[in-house]
């Protein structure tokens, strides 16, 4: 019987893949452009390994209230202020999506540059970590940024630093740079021990941080509401929680996570999943680590709504709401493969991840995606791109050109169409030309997790054909199709 499963797991793989190729998408290029888009927002210091040539050294001066050195990390967006909520959210997603599909990365000899991208973020948000209960969450003022229209190699404004402390807590921006934190700990731990080491050290003390000092972060760092607003934290400290019980497999934080699940009543469906509403995370990442049928049958219904009920656009995009429109489908459809590769609704859910994600790059006529494909945005919402090569001055009137942007913004999603598939590729309609770090999270694991589908069919595919001798029977079909409750693995 465990044979007969193996090959049956064989031949639905197989099946996926030869599903696949009448509409063919070269995930390779895909993966190697996002990662540039990340460094591309780089800030600080850039390495020698630069491959952004119209990026250099920016805002090396980055300090905090007492003159720490804040420098580094990522620019959220086209602007250049650094919200450190968002920049770890996305960077748990990032390395969520690096220890579930390594093999998608090292095939594209991308898996350095991967390492690289969530590197760059935790030796920043290490940097932040000033002392046991202060930590450092934005670094500008975006009412100044948006004065200034050009290249971050040359601001001149103030960019005044805001934190969270005692007194001032944000158990959420806590809560979130501990998961992140504790995510690149488990990549780094067979890479860089002392590395993984110093990361975890930090992710326990931000999770004592925001247990004990419990507040929004928003009311610390008065910035912050008007653009990245978070509505509670209670799905923030058992995301934290869960994250360091992965990392450390220590029983406390288990029964902390599975506590606060309760206490904070995250058992109910959410609609979403991105940086202000991680629910949908932590029933997938519980189910992972427990296999409770609390939590599987739990992101088993956020997957079976999204599926099947959520509302769509007329040519098949999951439209949640109109900001991020690509970003809210990505990131729920990476989730709906974590759930598949725990072996629940496995062919549906990864039929349906492969949709989405071909929507995105290009199966409506438009890629998504700036530099990929024929039909790809010109003109990004972003202002460094929107420069001539230096020394030509770049200024508003970059902002106002009709032109596309000079720099192309490899690997950069878009905020993407709304709920009739209308897209309008202008810079200055940011709605739907926006891009920031988190839009790119979740869509480029989401597009690794198919790569990763992509080789477990090749390798799976020959082995069909060689395995004792069974071969591939072109007429057998997935008996999970029958009802939409079944499993596959």
């Amino acid at each position: 019987m465990r044979y007969i499963t193996t090959v049956m797991n064989r031949v639905i793989l197989a099946s996926f893949f030869l599903a696949s190729v009448a509409r063919c998408y070269n995930y390779d290029e895909v993966l190697r452009l996002s990662l540039m888009f990340y460094e591309a927002q780089r800030s600080g210091h850039l390495p020698a390994n630069n491959r952004i040539p119209w990026r250099s050294d920016s805002a090396t001066s980055d300090k905090g209230q007492n003159g720490e050195d804040l420098s580094g990390g990522y620019y959220d967006a086209g602007d250049f202020v650094k919200f450190g909520f968002t920049m770890a959210s996305t960077t748990t997603i990032l390395a969520w999506g690096y220890l579930s599909y390594k093999d998608a990365y090292e095939e594209v000899n991308e898996w350095e540059n991967a390492l690289g991208s969530i590197r760059w973020a935790a030796e920043y948000f290490i940097k932040c970590h000033v002392s046991d209960y202060e930590f450092y969450g934005q670094v500008g003022d975006f009412s100044l940024d948006q004065g200034f229209w050009g290249r971050p190699e040359d601001m001149n404004m103030s960019r005044p630093s805001y934190k969270i402390d005692k007194n001032r807590p944000g158990s959420d921006l806590a809560g979130e740079t501990s998961a992140a934190l504790s995510a690149v700990s488990i990549v780094f731990t067979k890479i860089d021990a002392n590395f993984s080491a110093s990361c975890l050290s930090h992710a326990k003390q931000l999770y004592l941080f925001a247990t004990q000092y419990r507040g929004l972060y928003h009311d610390a760092i008065k910035g912050a509401a008007q653009y990245y607003e978070s509505t509670d934290y209670g799905d923030e400290l058992t995301w934290a929680a869960a994250w360091l019980y992965k990392a450390t497999k220590e029983s406390q934080y288990l029964e902390d996570a599975e506590y606060m699940y309760m206490k904070y009543r995250l058992k109910e469906r959410p609609n979403e999943f991105y940086y202000n509403k991680k629910v949908a995370g932590v029933q997938a990442l519980l189910a992972e680590l427990t296999n409770q049928s609390e939590y599987t049958e739990a992101i088993q219904n956020f997957c079976d709504y999204n599926l099947y009920v959520q509302k769509k656009t007329p040519k098949g995009l999951l439209y949640i709401e109109k900001s991020g429109t690509l970003c809210h489908a990505a990131n729920i459809v990476f989730l709906c493969l974590q759930a598949a590769d725990i072996g629940i609704m496995s062919t549906q859910y990864r039929e349906f991840a492969k949709e989405q994600i071909h929507y995105i790059l290009g199966d409506g006529g438009q890629s998504f995606v700036v530099g990929f494909g024929k039909n790809y945005p010109l003109q990004p919402h972003h202002a460094a791109s929107s420069c001539m090569d230096r020394p030509a001055p770049c200024d508003w009137e970059a902002y106002r050109s009709t032109k596309p942007n000079p720099q192309v913004l490899y690997g950069a999603l878009v905020s993407g169409p709304d709920e009739n598939d209308n897209y309008k590729d202008l810079r200055e309609e940011y709605i739907y030309n926006e891009v920031t770090l988190d839009y790119n999270a979740g869509f480029q694991s989401a597009v690794a997790g198919l790569k990763h589908l992509e080789l477990q069919a090749d390798r799976n595919k020959g082995l069909l054909n060689t395995d004792n001798g069974v071969l591939f029977n072109g007429n057998w079909t997935d008996p999970s199709a029958a009802t939409s409750n079944s499993t596959d693995a």
